[in-house]
C-alpha cells in the first residue's frame, strides 16, 4: 500500500531515439526500449522509410508478400541458419518451435530452465514440481495437464545435464534462453556447450530462444557468441525495428515438417516431410517484412561494429555506475550481457534493503526522467549516447 499512488502507467505521446515525451509533456531516456525491440532507437529513419514505402505500394494479405525470399535469405545469411518461418511473436514462435521438435522426434516431454522466459503460452508456463522431473502451472488459469510434459531445470548446472542424460528418451526438446534476461550475468559458456554434445548424441532438438540475444549481442546472435550451433532457433524483437514480427529458424530437416521441404517442377520430386500445423494471418505481414528488410541490410552494412559500439557503451555505464554505488556504500549493482542489462541487490548489506526501496529506486528514476518499466530489464541502444 505505500507505493499504491506511486502506481500509474506513463503514456506515451511521442518517441524518436533514445527519448520519449508522456502526455504531460514530459521527457524521459528510455532504459526499457521496447523491452528490447528498439536496437536502433524509436522511429529509426531507415526504417520508417521503408514502412511508409511499403505502405504506398499496399498491404496485401492471404498472398505471397515479394519481400518474403528475400527477408528469409538476409536471415539464413546473417544468423547461418538452413531455414526460416515467419511468425508474430515470440510466444506464437515458440509454440511452433516445440510443437516441430515434438512432431519429429515423435517424443512429448521438453525439458526448460528456471529463470527463463519464453513468453505466455500455456505449455511452458511452468515451474518445479515436487521433485525435479515434475512441473506445477506457474500461472494462474493454466491447467496442470498443459505442463505435464515439461522438466524445469537448474540452469548452468551440472546436475541438469545428468538429469537430461537419464531421461533422454523421453525428451523431444531442450529450450534455453541462452543468457536469461532475468540474470544476464549467468553467462554458462562450458554449460551450453556440454548440452549441445548431450542433446546431438540423444536426438534431443536443441531450441535457443534469442529473442532478445538475436542480432543483438552479435550479428549471429548467441550461437556466434558461445560457439554453440541449435537445431531451432527463435528470432524477433530487435530484428522488426519496431514491428511485430519473429521467426522459427534453423535446420532444414527440423523446419521442413513446416511445409514438407524441397520440391521443384518439372520432375517427380514431392514434399517428402510429415506436416504439422503451423500458420496465421498476419505471418509475413508486408509492413513487418519491410521492416526486417531494412533492419538486416542495415546490420549487414554495419555489423559487428554497431553491436561492439552498444555492447562497450553499457559496459562502461554498468562499471561507473558500479563504482558510484559503491563507493557511497549503496548494495545494487549493474549487471549486463552487451546491451541486455539490470539493476540487482547484492553483497552483505542487501539483506537490509526492505521490499520498498528497490522499487522507490525506480520510481525516483522515472520522477528524474530516466524511464524503466515494471519487470526491470533494461537495454541501450544505438541511440543512447556517453
Amino acid at each position: 500500500m505505500a507505493l499504491k499512488e506511486f502506481q500509474y502507467p506513463i503514456v506515451s505521446e511521442s518517441a524518436q531515439g533514445a527519448y520519449f515525451k508522456d502526455i504531460d509533456g514530459n521527457n524521459y531516456i528510455d532504459l526499457a526500449m521496447g523491452f528490447g525491440v528498439n536496437f536502433f532507437g524509436h522511429s529509426p529513419d531507415f526504417v520508417i522509410e521503408a514502412v511508409q514505402e511499403q505502405i504506398n505500394r499496399g498491404i496485401g494479405l492471404g498472398m505471397q508478400s515479394n519481400l518474403a525470399a528475400e527477408t528469409a535469405a538476409l536471415i539464413s545469411e546473417m544468423g547461418r541458419v538452413e531455414r526460416v518461418a515467419f511468425s508474430n511473436t515470440g510466444t506464437e514462435a515458440i509454440m511452433a518451435a516445440v510443437r516441430i521438435a515434438r512432431s519429429r522426434t515423435k517424443r512429448q516431454k521438453i525439458v526448460m530452465f528456471a529463470g527463463s522466459y519464453h513468453g505466455t503460452f500455456d505449455g511452458i508456463l511452468a515451474r518445479v514440481g515436487e521433485d525435479k522431473t515434475t512441473a506445477q502451472p506457474l500461472s494462474l488459469g493454466t491447467p496442470l495437464g498443459m505442463v505435464e510434459d515439461v522438466i524445469v531445470l537448474s540452469y548452468g548446472v551440472e546436475e541438469s545435464l545428468d538429469i537430461i542424460a537419464t531421461h533422454a528418451d523421453d525428451l523431444a526438446a531442450v529450450l534455453v534462453e541462452p543468457v536469461q534476461s532475468r540474470k544476464p550475468d549467468l553467462q554458462p559458456q562450458e554449460f551450453l556447450q556440454k548440452l549441445r554434445q548431450i542433446t546431438h548424441k540423444k536426438g534431443i532438438t536443441l531450441i535457443f530462444d534469442e529473442i532478445i540475444t538475436g542480432f543483438r549481442i552479435a550479428p549471429g546472435g548467441a550461437q556466434e557468441w558461445f560457439n554453440v550451433e541449435a537445431d531451432i532457433v527463435i528470432y524477433g524483437k530487435a530484428i522488426g525495428g519496431g514491428l511485430p514480427i519473429s521467426m522459427i529458424c534453423g535446420k532444414a530437416d527440423f523446419l521442413d515438417t513446416v511445409d514438407g521441404g524441397f520440391w521443384q517442377y518439372g520432375d517427380d520430386s514431392h514434399p517428402q516431410t510429415e506436416l504439422t500445423a503451423f500458420g496465421g494471418t498476419f505471418c509475413r505481414h508486408p509492413l513487418a517484412l519491410a521492416a526486417c528488410r531494412a533492419v538486416l541490410l542495415h546490420l549487414r552494412e554495419n555489423s559487428p561494429t554497431i553491436q561492439e559500439k552498444v555492447n562497450q557503451l553499457t559496459h562502461r555505464l554498468a562499471t561507473e555506475v558500479n563504482q558510484f554505488f559503491q563507493e557511497i556504500g549503496i548494495p545494487i549493482r549493474v549487471v549486463n550481457f552487451g546491451s541486455l542489462f539490470r539493476f540487482e541487490p547484492f553483497g552483505a548489506y542487501s539483506i537490509f534493503l526492505q521490499p520498498i526501496e528497490l522499487p522507490l529506486f525506480y520510481y525516483l528514476l522515472n520522477l528524474k526522467g530516466i524511464y524503466t518499466w515494471e519487470k526491470r530489464v533494461c537495454f541501450l541502444s544505438t541511440c543512447h549516447t556517453n
